[in-house]
């Protein structure tokens, strides 16, 4: 990539240039966290799992955020099928846990109430107590969901493209994985930090850091980290392996045992490629196997990470080695983002920071911002209006 020009000038903080990033204050702020709630993240598609969690009748999976319950489940018809996770009775959860099989039905563990894998109520304890009761109206409530390259997707509000319109741009790409026959290769992760989950995805997508924060990616790709935001609410990060060994052991034999993955040709062999479908759910794809890491927003400045990694199923040892040192080396990467991520989140909350300016390398960080501010106008503003008028100024501004 060609180097940026040196900038002369100094940032003007007071202007609303398109170059800026979100101001500090929505990154701690309650209101401003509310309004991400309605008009963003809910309004958007959210990563649940893998079809190949949902293979027999009654396999379940579930997905909390931001006060919203989903699960999936696996119908006797072979169809997934998404609903909210609230018995229609007295709203506690129909399943519990990440995932499960529930047989035949959904039967809630407060009261009993059942529910067929199609959501509709079978069957109510003490029925003749319910005089007038029209279980034809006291099924569960739908979600809208996808499945797309055999990720699971829902989206609880809103409306727009799907996610395979979405993602058409990188679709061939994309396709040569064979995503849909992958299976898990390890167990669910899922941990908190207190960051706030934009913060999180800054971090995310961008390469500029890779440098100067992440020693072992850098030597790794060198300077081939390319970003492209070609796609509406979809962009791409792609790390070219470059040919020179690295000094660290771990990065040095996965440079040496990895295999040449036969359905993959081209640079699509020789690249980890980073995804995102905006505003919170990421895809890093190795030609060895994938996963998802899904930033899930808790509070103002606190936020859950969770994810799981698939691969295409078989026992060829030079992979599974391969598929080991991968997960050796993005701990560490881990590691290290976190350190950064805690960093700026302290920064953000000084009096010396409102809003910062971005390199062309931070293309895919801009297009967040850009989303959030297209969605929260009031986010164009560098400072917090008045406690308790976030929302009444952002319907304003709207």
């Amino acid at each position: 990539m060609t180097a940026l020009p040196q900038r002369q000038q100094p940032v003007d903080e007071n202007a609303a240039g398109p170059a800026e990033t979100l101001p500090a204050w929505t990154y701690a702020n309650a209101e401003f966290h509310e309004l991400e709630k309605r008009n963003l993240l809910l309004a958007n598609w959210q990563i649940v799992g893998h079809v190949s969690e949902l293979q027999k009748a009654g396999d379940y999976l579930t997905l909390d955020i931001m006060g919203e319950r989903a699960l999936v489940v696996r119908g006797e018809d072979g169809a997934l099928r998404a609903f909210h996770n609230v018995c229609r009775h007295r709203a506690a959860a129909v399943v519990q846990g990440a995932t499960g099989n529930c047989g035949h039905a959904l039967r809630c563990f407060y009261h009993g109430w059942t529910y067929g894998l199609d959501g509709r109520l079978k069957a109510v304890p003490a029925e003749a107590s319910f005089p007038g009761l029209d279980k034809g109206r006291f099924g569960l409530k739908p979600v809208d969901s996808e499945v797309w390259q055999g990720l699971v997707f829902v989206r609880f509000a809103g409306s727009g493209p799907s996610v395979a319109e979405r993602f058409k741009p990188y679709e061939r790409e994309l396709a040569a994985y064979r995503g849909a026959e992958m299976v898990p290769q390890r167990g669910r992760w899922d941990f908190e930090l207190e960051v706030d989950w934009k913060n999180v995805m800054d971090n995310y997508l961008e390469g500029y850091h890779v440098p100067v924060g992440h020693p072992g990616l850098f030597r790794l790709f060198g300077n081939s980290y390319e970003v492209d935001t070609k796609a509406g609410n979809v962009n791409r990060a792609v790390g070219r392996l470059r040919d020179k060994e690295s000094a660290n052991w771990s990065e040095r034999a996965y440079q040496r045992l990895r295999p040449r993955v036969a359905h993959l040709e081209g640079e699509l062999a020789d690249t980890w490629r980073y995804y995102t479908l905006l505003p919170n759910s990421c895809f890093d794809i190795y030609p060895e196997f994938m996963d998802f890491f899904h930033v899930v927003p808790l509070a103002p400045g606190r936020a859950r990470l969770r994810g799981r990694i698939y691969g295409l199923p078989g026992s060829d040892r030079a992979l599974h080695a391969a598929r080991w040192l991968i997960r050796r080396i993005n701990t560490q990467v881990q590691r290290e983002d976190e350190g950064l991520i805690e960093s700026v989140q302290a920064g953000l909350a000084t009096s010396a920071y409102r809003v910062g300016y971005l390199s062309e390398k931070e293309a895919c960080l801009r297009q967040l911002h850009d989303m959030v501010r297209a969605a929260i106008p009031v986010a164009r503003r560098p400072e917090a209006p008045a406690p308790g008028t976030v929302a009444a100024v952002n319907a304003a501004m709207g």
